[in-house]
């Protein structure tokens, strides 16, 4: 049997880590509110360093949201792994529905409140979401088979992450995504026309 490599052990520790901060901010925030908590308590609780918990999290926003890939990579598959007869923005509604139903149940629905109670977290998230737009713009032009992408479909990516920001802040997420994409579909089954066209 072979030892484990060093690289490998490594990143289980780093991970280990990571978790560990990720655990003890999660505790605090709960407990007190975010606004309430510093990050010298949360390396305390977690027996870690401040400058160890910048060394995984570039600031204290950061801490609810350490399941920024994954929610990265959620978001990409959702429509990579789409049937082929599924329209994009059937695949984003229905993503965007079963993210925010988690968010609003058991823990998710606590932090989700002491998010909301501040409003440096509220912007930290509103720009973290943003930030997927150049991976689902990448994908949907790989999908159209295109070298480069095209001003649609930049403008799609933009809006349609907008319309997830709106229904999270709604009463009824439901009917806000259906009202978004209701509009922004109009525009983009013509486009979506002309490329099959071209193909």
């Amino acid at each position: 049997m072979t030892e484990a490599s060093p690289q490998g052990r490594r990143e289980r520790k780093k991970n280990a880590t990571r978790t560990k901060i990720l655990d003890a901010a999660t505790a605090l925030f709960l407990e007190r509110g975010f606004d309430a908590v510093t990050v010298s308590e949360i390396a305390n609780a977690a027996d870690v360093t401040s400058k160890t918990v910048f060394a995984h999290f570039a600031q204290k926003e950061a801490l609810l949201f350490g399941d920024e890939a994954q929610q990265h990579a959620r978001l990409v598959a959702a429509v990579r792994n789409r049937e082929q007869t599924t329209p994009i923005s059937a695949a984003l509604r229905a993503h965007y529905l079963k993210e925010i139903a988690e968010m609003n149940t058991g823990p998710g629905r606590r932090l989700l409140a002491v998010m909301e109670q501040a409003p440096t977290v509220v912007e930290y998230a509103e720009r973290m979401w943003v930030r997927h737009e150049d991976a689902l713009i990448a994908e949907i032009t790989r999908q159209f088979r295109l070298d480069v992408a095209t001003d649609a479909i930049r403008l799609y990516v933009r809006f349609a992450l907008q319309i997830q920001l709106l229904a999270r802040r709604s009463p009824d997420p439901g009917a806000t995504i259906d009202a978004g994409f209701g509009l922004l579909d109009e525009g983009w089954r013509r486009y979506c026309s002309t490329i099959d066209s071209l193909l």
